[in-house]
């Protein structure tokens, strides 16, 4: 004879929790894949009566979501239990760059092995994505394609605990990203550091693969220090959002 379920559970119990954990799952892949893609500014506030019309869900699952970004730190909440996106210091942004240059820097020296053509293509393409939407001025497209470069690199480590830690540091990083258009536009030396990523990648270079991302983090945002730089001393003042502008302010 079959057990029956367990004494005190009833059978439509058993299945209630599993369908809401699965939204509350999507919705927060979701917002997950925005901070790191940089879709939100730094300090934006969450309204989850309307976050959860526009995905078209209860507040529910939407509360459980920006709560675990929250224990994730890529949300902060405040009093009066507002939730907003977490701003980075410059102090803790020059710490998470130095981690993530160790880790980043594993993860595309692995790629260089195992990446293939295919994958390589899909970088190329991002890379030109990202040129094209920067002449255009189409900044938000801009952070979107570099995180695309980024995310496909590392992917391509085969190393899933590694690409979790980079995306958790990336969850923070990415909304910070869009301080860099148009006041803080990355900047090389010589040619654009995912050139360089490319061409090592093509000769198996695992060594310049690891030199050129690491490279492109520094450089790339070099001017990003500055403005954070300026903004906590006072020098300059960021309106944030889509027509982002400075306002200088007079030194002596």
């Amino acid at each position: 004879m079959a057990p029956g379920p367990a004494p005190g559970l009833a059978m439509d119990e058993s299945f209630g929790p599993l369908e809401r954990e699965s939204l509350t799952a999507r919705v927060y892949g979701e917002l997950r894949a925005a901070l790191m893609e940089g879709r939100f500014w730094p300090g934006h506030r969450f309204k989850i009566r309307e976050l959860a019309a526009a995905m078209r869900v209860s507040e529910t699952p939407v509360r459980e979501a920006l709560m675990q970004l929250v224990r994730e730190r890529g949300l902060e909440m405040h009093a009066g239990r507002s939730i907003t996106v977490a701003r980075l210091s410059l102090a803790q942004y020059l710490e998470l760059r130095t981690i993530r240059l160790m880790l980043e820097g594993l993860a595309a020296e692995t790629a260089a092995t195992r990446i293939g053509p295919d994958g390589i293509a899909t970088l190329a393409a991002a890379h030109e994505e990202l040129v094209a939407a920067e002449r255009a001025g189409r900044w938000r497209a801009a952070i979107r394609a570099n995180w695309r470069f980024h995310h496909t690199l590392y992917r391509a480590a085969a190393m899933p605990e590694l690409l979790a830690l980079l995306e958790g540091l990336w969850l923070r990083n990415g909304p910070l990203l869009n301080y860099l258009y148009p006041h803080a536009m990355p900047t090389y030396a010589g040619r654009h550091r995912h050139l360089e990523v490319l061409d090592a990648l093509a000769r198996r270079d695992a060594v310049q693969v690891r030199a050129a991302i690491q490279a492109d983090t520094i450089e790339g945002g070099r001017l990003l220090v500055q403005l954070l730089e300026d903004m906590e001393t006072g020098r300059v003042a960021l309106i944030e959002g889509p027509a982002a502008s400075i306002v200088e302010h007079a030194t002596e």
